[in-house]
């Protein structure tokens, strides 16, 4: 149960901060351009590009068997072993510079435990802040979930969508190349994406799992071809893993844009404003 996991000694995190520079080169660009396109918005500097900058760079040693920075430093030891993407929200005040430094600040705001029909959860809320030189270009909100390995991989199937399908807009099989190449730019190690048997014998997914903020440049440029403009406000949630062997079709209806398999279940949704 939640009650026994204690988080009070983890609020001690609520408001820890972390800051990290960068630089954003045309040689970043080029290599994003050629990992997703032709599924990027045309602009100067690719949307979802910013989840490839100002990483954390953690020596390997300092890494857990999972492959995510060991917990106890800017994020709270947690006592649950696996963390995902839940979602977040990314709200765009100005475009990215080129060959301009770029600075991520990005503070813990939150931290609460809820019951889940997987069992305990842990979720944790950063925000983020992103600079290009000292104006202030892109604003983030991410919320972290702790959970056990038990049941990973292993949820109750999504129920197909009953609402309507929306136009289909593209379907993209994801291949091994694919998570190799984003995993690198992200400079995510999490073994889910690259290494099989960890992904199936620790986590219990069937396969190579496609990465989260991947389907959410997805959708983020698609929300940005359906108005020719980088919307203002961009809302996202995970609904369930997908894995290698599947593909995703990119649905979008009015305001909001998702992906889903070829069943009709739904892995990541989004909306979007320009408010």
């Amino acid at each position: 149960m939640v009650d026994k996991l204690n988080i009070e000694p983890l609020k001690a995190w609520v408001g820890k901060t972390e800051t990290k520079l960068d630089y954003l080169t045309e040689s970043l660009i080029d290599r994003f351009r050629a990992t997703l396109d032709p599924h990027l918005w045309a602009s100067d500097v690719p949307l979802g590009l910013h989840w490839c900058l100002a990483l954390a760079t953690v020596p390997t040693n300092d890494l857990s068997e999972d492959g995510h920075t060991k917990k106890g430093g800017f994020l709270p030891p947690v006592p649950l072993p696996s963390r995902m993407w839940a979602g977040g929200e990314v709200e765009h005040h100005h475009s990215l510079s080129v060959n301009m430094p770029v600075t991520r600040v990005s503070k813990v705001s939150d931290i609460y435990a809820k019951q889940g029909k997987s069992g305990d959860l842990v979720f944790v809320t950063v925000d983020s802040e992103f600079y290009s030189g000292d104006k202030l270009c892109i604003s983030e909100r991410q919320d972290l979930v702790f959970r056990g390995l038990s049941t990973l991989g292993k949820p109750a199937p999504p129920k197909t969508s009953k609402t309507a399908l929306g136009s289909l807009e593209f379907c993209l099989t994801p291949n091994p190349v694919l998570l190799f190449r984003y995993s690198a730019l992200t400079f995510n190690s999490h073994r889910i994406h690259y290494d099989g048997d960890y992904a199936r014998n620790s986590e219990g997914y069937p396969s190579l799992v496609i990465h989260g903020p991947l389907q959410a440049t997805l959708l983020l440029n698609q929300a940005a071809k359906t108005t020719n403009n980088a919307p203002k406000r961009f809302s996202f949630r995970g609904l369930a893993p997908v894995t290698l062997g599947n593909s995703i079709e990119i649905h979008r209806k009015d305001d909001a844009v998702w992906c889903q398999n070829t069943d009709g279940i739904r892995s990541f949704v989004a909306t979007f404003s320009d408010t």
